[in-house]
């Protein structure tokens, strides 16, 4: 074979696989038909499947772990970890400060991302909890960036990308303790805001 027709058919085969991928990803992960788009929104879409099981597997851990079937009963606070060697959520250890809090009723994970902060809390379903965590976030100078919410069942994971305000001084360890805390407040309605 020529190295045209080599050439010719491997290019067939990558735009018969982007036309698979493509077909495969919800359409709002993929912003433009080209391939660098399609490849891109590929692998947010795979992060989020990822954050799915990640949820999903804290929650089988979760269950197996209460004593009985009933309502849960709030255990203590867990002291925020920042060991190396923890590894939540699929956060990846490349030196990035970072803390966590789980409680019996969500795992609450932050770390620092350049000069904003990622926040992620996986829990059962709470109607009106992402008012209060918003409102936590809003009080202590955070703006919110971005947010991603994806439920199975009846577990969400909230994942926020935040900016940290002028007035803010809260460290990590803090703002995952406030965050927990939110679980255990009274329920925040639309017209109280």
């Amino acid at each position: 074979m020529s190295h045209i027709t080599v050439e010719r058919n491997r290019r067939r085969q990558m735009n018969e696989h982007l036309k698979v991928l493509r077909s495969l990803t919800p359409c709002f992960y993929i912003k433009r038909g080209d391939q660098a788009s399609i490849i891109g929104g590929v692998i947010e879409f795979i992060k989020e499947l990822h954050q799915v099981l990640q949820a999903l597997e804290s929650k089988k851990q979760r269950k197996s772990l209460s004593p009985s079937p009933g309502p849960s009963t709030p255990r203590p606070l867990q002291l925020p970890s920042t060991k190396p060697d923890h590894i939540p959520f699929g956060f990846e250890s490349g030196g990035d400060l970072g803390a966590c809090c789980n409680s019996s009723l969500a795992d609450v994970e932050a770390r620092i991302s350049g000069s904003n902060v990622i926040l992620k809390i996986i829990s059962r379903r709470i109607p009106g909890q992402i008012l209060k965590i918003i409102a936590v976030l809003e009080k202590f100078s955070f703006e919110v960036l971005h947010l991603n919410i994806s439920s199975m069942e009846d577990t969400v994971l909230y994942s926020f990308v935040i900016k940290i305000g002028l007035e803010c001084q809260l460290s990590l360890e803090e703002l995952v303790v406030e965050v927990q805390h939110s679980f255990f407040s009274e329920p925040i309605f639309l017209n109280e805001i």
